[in-house]
Order: C-alpha cells, then sequence, then structure tokens
C-alpha cells in the first residue's frame, strides 16, 4: 500500500467499519469526555476553583557530584497529602510529594538517580523522553521490589507470576527481566538537547493506578544553546503538570480498578478506553490560581492524565489572538516559533510556550480553560495579572535552535504499526498482543526508518529511546501541533500518521505504545530490538 492510500485508509474507517469525521469538535469532545467509556465522579464535594495557590514542584539537589556525573536520591513512599481542602488523601508519592521533584540535568553530564522503594508494590521508573541505555529505561518487567522483600519474592517477580490473568498477557514469563531488591541506580547519560522531560512509573499492567496515585515528576534538561537564547528564566520558567483525577469519599483516589488489592491488572468494561476524573489538578492542586506580571512567562505543560485530550486556551484572549508561542515540544526547542490561539495536547505530551501578560491590563483575570471538558473540567487554572510590570528582557527570536531535519529518502525500512483492539486479545499493536522479550521490529543503529501508526481509537503513541520527526498526517502535510522532534503523537479515531525514526548510541530492547495508560495495561505495547 503506498503512502497516501495508507493513509487515507486511515482516515475513513473506525472500528468494525462506522465512518467518522476526525475534524470536528464534537469527535474530539466526545473523545475527552470518555465515550465510549465514562467519567469517573468524586464522592465528595468538590472545592471552588481558583482558590488553591499553584505549587512548584521542588527542584531535587545532588546528594554528590564527581567530574562526569550528578548523583541523586529519591525515595517511593506513602504519603497522605491535602490536595482537597481539609482532606487527606493517600499518595504514592517519589520524595513525599505529588508530584515528585524535579529533576534538573545538564545535557553532556551523566545523572545518576537511585530510587528505593518503600512503597506497598513493586515499581518501574521510566524517563519518559529520555534518551537512555536499555538497562536503564524502565522496561515495564525490569521491577524494583519493595525494601525487605524475600528472595522467593524476587524469584517470582522475574517470572512475572500473577500476570497469567491479564487480558491478552498471558505466557509473560521473560527470562532477561532485570529484578532489584529495595533499591536502584538509574544511569542517564545526557546526550541529548534541553528539553522538557517527565519520569513516572512504567510497571507492566498497573501504570495506570501508579501514575494515579502520585508517581510522576518533571526532569528537565539544560543545554548551552537554550541558555543562549533571551527566553523567560527563574521564577518565569514555570513546570505545569496537569493532570485529572476522581476521589472517593474519604478522600482517597478513586480508581475503577477490577481488583482494588491490584493483584491484577486492569479496570472495570465501562472504563476500558480510558479513566476520567472529574477534578483537574495542576502541579498536584486543584484549579489553582497564580499571580504573574505583566511579563513574559514560559509555560512548560505536560498532559500527565492517564487518558484525557485537551484543548488549552486562555480566555480572555489577548487582542490580536496568538496567545501561546509554542517554542518546544517533547524533544526540546522548535527551529522557530509556532503561535496558537489554542493548543491539543494528548498524554504525555508536553508543549513549552511563552505567553505575554503584558497584553492584559492589570487585575485582569485570566483563566487556562479546556475546550475539550464540560463542567468543572472545562477550566484548569487562572492567573490573575498584577499591577507589577518589571523590567522585562525576555523576547521570543524568530529563530530559535538548530534541528535537524530526517530525510525521507534516505529510509532504508518502512514500518506498519496498527493500533487497535481485539475481541479476545484486548488493545494490540499489529494483531498481536504484548509478550516481553518478542520484538515487532529490528532497526539498525544510526539508520533512518519511515514508520506508520495507523489507530482505530484514539491512541496517542509513544517510542522510547529517541524522538521522531512528523512527516504526514492522513495524507497531508503534518498537524498544526506535529512540529519538532517528538516522542508520543496523537492520534484520533482512524487516523494515520507517518514518522522519520532514528535510533543511536544504545543497542537493546526498547518500547512503542499507546499512552492512554489504561490501554497500555492491557497490552497495546510492543517491544523493538535496536541492533
Amino acid at each position: 500500500m503506498n503512502r497516501r492510500r495508507f493513509l487515507r485508509v486511515g482516515a475513513s474507517v473506525l472500528g468494525a467499519g462506522a465512518l467518522v469525521s476526525v475534524a470536528g469538535p464534537s469527535v474530539a469532545r466526545l473523545l475527552a469526555e470518555g465515550r465510549p467509556g465514562q467519567l469517573l465522579s468524586s464522592e465528595l464535594d468538590l472545592p471552588e476553583a481558583f482558590r488553591a495557590a499553584l505549587p512548584v514542584p521542588t527542584v531535587l539537589q545532588p546528594v554528590r557530584t564527581d567530574a562526569t556525573a550528578d548523583h541523586y536520591e529519591i525515595t517511593q513512599q506513602v504519603a497522605r497529602l491535602e490536595i482537597l481542602p481539609g482532606v487527606r488523601t493517600e499518595a504514592w508519592t517519589y520524595g513525599g510529594g505529588f508530584p515528585g521533584p524535579t529533576v534538573v540535568t545538564r545535557s553532556g553530564r551523566t545523572a545518576v538517580v537511585k530510587h528505593r522503594n518503600e512503597l506497598p508494590v513493586p515499581s518501574v521508573t521510566h524517563l519518559h523522553g529520555g534518551h537512555t541505555p536499555a538497562d536503564s529505561d524502565g522496561y515495564p518487567v525490569d521491577l524494583l521490589l519493595p525494601v525487605g522483600s524475600s528472595a522467593d519474592a524476587a524469584q517470582q517477580a522475574g517470572g512475572m507470576a500473577g500476570m497469567a490473568g491479564m487480558a491478552g498477557m498471558s505466557g509473560t514469563d521473560h527470562a532477561a527481566a532485570r529484578t532489584a531488591v529495595g533499591e536502584r541506580s538509574y544511569t542517564y547519560p545526557g546526550k541529548q538537547r534541553a528539553a522538557t522531560l517527565w519520569y513516572h512509573d512504567h510497571r507492566m499492567g498497573f501504570t495506570g493506578p501508579g501514575v494515579w496515585r502520585g508517581l510522576a515528576g518533571f526532569h528537565l534538561v539544560h543545554d548551552d544553546e537554550e541558555d543562549a537564547l533571551p527566553l523567560p528564566r527563574g521564577e518565569r520558567d514555570l513546570p505545569l503538570m496537569i493532570t485529572d483525577r476522581s476521589f472517593a469519599a474519604d478522600g482517597s483516589f478513586r480508581y475503577p480498578a477490577v481488583d482494588p488489592q491490584l493483584a491484577e491488572p486492569g479496570v472495570t468494561d465501562a472504563y476500558a478506553n480510558g479513566v476520567l476524573g472529574d477534578v483537574i489538578l495542576v502541579n498536584g492542586a486543584p484549579w489553582p490560581r497564580l499571580d504573574v506580571d505583566r511579563a513574559r512567562y514560559r509555560l512548560r505543560l505536560l498532559n500527565a492524565s492517564n487518558a484525557r485530550l485537551y484543548r488549552l486556551e486562555l480566555d480572555p484572549q489577548p487582542a490580536g489572538g496568538d496567545a501561546l508561542v509554542q517554542i518546544g515540544s517533547d524533544g526540546g526547542l522548535l527551529a522557530a516559533p509556532v503561535r496558537h490561539d489554542g493548543i491539543e495536547i494528548a498524554p504525555a505530551e508536553r508543549f513549552d510556550v511563552v505567553v505575554d501578560f503584558s497584553r492584559y491590563q492589570p487585575g485582569t483575570q485570566v483563566r487556562l480553560v479546556n475546550r475539550f471538558g464540560s463542567g468543572r473540567t472545562a477550566e484548569v487554572m487562572r492567573f490573575d495579572v498584577t499591577a507589577k510590570q518589571p523590567t522585562d528582557d525576555a523576547t521570543v527570536p524568530d529563530r530559535l535552535a538548530a534541528v535537524e531535519a530526517l530525510d525521507a529518502s534516505a529510509a532504508v525500512a518502512t514500518r506498519d504499526f496498527t493500533f487497535r483492539r481485539s475481541r479476545g486479545d484486548g488493545w494490540t499493536i499489529n494483531g498481536r498482543p504484548y509478550k516481553p522479550g518478542e520484538s515487532i521490529a529490528t532497526p539498525a543503529l544510526g539508520a533512518v526508518e519511515l514508520w506508520r501508526f495507523s489507530t482505530d481509537l484514539h491512541h496517542p503513541v509513544h517510542v522510547h529511546l529517541d524522538h521522531f520527526q512528523v512527516i504526514g498526517r492522513n495524507g497531508a502535510d503534518p498537524g498544526p501541533y506535529d512540529a519538532g522532534w517528538k516522542d508520543t503523537v496523537d492520534l484520533r479515531p482512524a487516523e494515520a500518521v507517518e514518522v522519520l525514526v532514528r535510533f543511536t548510541d544504545y543497542a537493546g530492547a526498547y518500547m512503542l505504545h499507546c499512552h492512554n495508560l489504561e490501554h497500555e495495561d492491557m497490552a497495546m505495547m510492543a517491544d523493538f530490538t535496536v541492533r
């Protein structure tokens, strides 16, 4: 099938053959509000919006440094947090908070992060967007067992005991699983450009509940190229982790696990297409507010929701529009800024944007809204513009960074990956349920390949190890949010996308998967082995 026909087939077929238009907002709203699937409602009264101050995650300090590396330590632990006012919520955390502490590293310097697991469950930590050796990538069966686990538990974990009940995941024993007890160090060599990354739990079959309960944090990489630009910095460089959650009557996180004890993976049938909460959190606070100067701010937008798609806009828009000036994507700075009135952001995607609040009069209350939401999920946070207008030396240059364009004519292979729901095997890639250690592709180090993704329903597709470049969507040019280096690309129902990939530096087994976490937990993953 040629390229244009492949992409157009993806744009005309949905599921068992029903036709659908992917252009209109009605489809996006249907997906964002969870049909198929349902909104999971909280069981207690929710607070008024814009009462909580926006928290900013603490920056993790290294415990030691040497000539080439910075060493960090994070304890994964249970904590009782006041997320909703007057209510305590038990969370699984990195370092006792949600989000976890922000790890800030330098391109060219190695970061070694030692995780200690004091949770009641095993964990796996993945640096999302990290250019990372395979043994530190967070392969889903490379379990870190809790402190004090027995040798028998370690042996059982290595064989993935208890996973046979997962739809599509029978026979998942993987002799090469790297199981550790208590502590594990992940090594990130830093061979990548400045970018907004994040780290999160990646345990096979249980990524959804792990992230839902709080296992997520920022990891920011800086470099000389970015530092030379006059972009907002310091307190005007804000990481914003946007998530949705639901709460039970006792204040605990409400999640529709098929087994509340999480001995078996998966969610109840109504939520098989993804879990959608009714509380919007930014940096762990419900619908927060922030006082801002009449100056430019850099907002590092991360969608860390399990399944929710957002369209983010400022309300009111500034005179002249173009409120959000995009300067970066998943893999770092763009070659040139792209101006938007709104940005559509799928789970795991990041967009770095600059907002100039000097375009608003003092006293203006500027809401960040979600046009794909309704009711309480239509609001995200609020910026309150103060009368303070300090000297603002920050600008957005017309040229930002040198971005190498991969050449499609240099592709040595073309591979097709179809993301579909199978009646017998759950969520699949190329009709196959996930099996650790079974590769679906074997790209060569340094070679450019053309990968084609197509979908039945909504699937944000994530590729590990290296970023990629989108070169086509539905038989046409890339979409308005496809610019730059990406590691996650959003595909709506019956869409098709072409990307160019090139894997460098590290051989081994890596993954591509849907980043709707409920889909991922129900087998929509595949290995590829770089040789």
